[in-house]
């Protein structure tokens, strides 16, 4: 397991220093000259040679291109990524507070998702066909193909609005976290609670369980044993949910006014603030490398086969 374990990290280090570096070009594929750039998300009302000059000159864009971004990856690693270009503050000093909103958002809604999904993908597995199987899957594709926007005002218009029982927006106590909860979990879970199912389902029809049956097993000991044997096929896609939630909050957060990552990278793609957009950007993408190494290693941990494939 440690050797499989340093293997994946080897292969993880190489794909996140072609990430750092596709990011760091993101300032330099804008028509826009960098500086200009800069000048712009200042609102500088009158842009000169001189000026251009001048911001090339302090912000070090008249350096060689390789030079800079052996010094911007330096800098990352210490979670350094620069100064705002519109506000002037370090990036991590706004982007670290937001980041750990949306992370606290996104756990809670993941644990559900997965939960919702173990469960619900079981249990229309073990009733294939019937009528509880069909309402929910019927009902799963009726609500995930609402877009999320649409279903938070719907649930705004109904709890908020109408019953005046949770708040509309904003990040105070408890109930704040009902509304975005729900909206993503109704996205998502339908999804994979149908990676339960069809896995389980497969599991259902093997050989092993005919046989586990013919040899009198109990019907629960036959289920802990499906079910288990399914998780270990579904541990990736539903490791991956965590910074796909992550990194799908944009809408839901300015829905609802959610102090997350998600508002804060609006506004910076509305003002150009590059050095906040490469951060997003890098800080998101290693959350999904990340995520994905670990979802093999909990996999390669349950099967024995995933560690000898390597």
């Amino acid at each position: 397991m440690t050797i499989y374990a340093l293997r994946r990290l080897l292969l993880v280090v190489p794909l996140l220093i072609v990430i750092s570096f596709l990011t760091f070009i993101l300032n330099h594929l804008s028509p826009m000259n960098p500086a200009e750039a800069v000048l712009r998300a200042q609102e500088v009302p009158v842009i000169t040679d001189e000026l251009l000059a001048q911001a090339s000159e302090e912000m070090g864009f008249n350096r060689p291109f390789l030079e800079r971004y052996a010094d911007w990856l330096g800098a990352s690693l210490r979670l350094d990524f620069g100064d705002s270009y519109v506000t002037g503050k370090p990036v991590w000093s706004l982007l670290g507070p937001a980041l750990l909103n949306t992370i606290k958002l996104t756990l809670v809604s993941s644990l559900l998702v997965i939960l919702l999904s173990i469960g619900i993908g079981a249990a229309c597995a073990l009733r294939e066909g019937r009528l509880f199987d069909v309402s929910a899957r019927g009902l799963a594709f009726m609500l995930t193909a609402m877009p999320h926007f649409w279903l938070a005002a719907l649930l705004i218009w109904l709890f908020s609005v109408k019953l005046d029982w949770l708040p509309t927006s904003g990040m105070d106590g408890a109930s704040s976290y009902v509304l975005p909860v729900a909206v993503i979990v109704i996205g998502y879970a339908g999804i994979y609670f149908r990676v339960i199912r069809s896995s389980m389902l497969g599991q259902l029809h093997d050989d092993h369980v005919l046989y586990a049956r013919a040899c009198g097993l109990s019907k629960g000991r036959i289920v802990r044993r499906v079910l288990r044997n399914s998780l270990q096929v579904a541990v990736s896609v539903l490791g991956m949910a965590i910074p796909i939630i992550l990194g799908s909050t944009v809408v839901v957060e300015n829905v609802f006014a959610w102090p997350g990552i998600g508002s804060l990278m609006v506004k910076s793609i509305l003002s150009r603030d590059f050095p906040m957009i490469q951060a997003y950007v890098l800080v998101l993408a290693a959350c999904f490398v990340i995520c994905n190494m670990a979802a093999d290693l909990v996999q390669a941990l349950l099967s024995p086969k995933v560690r000898r494939s390597m």
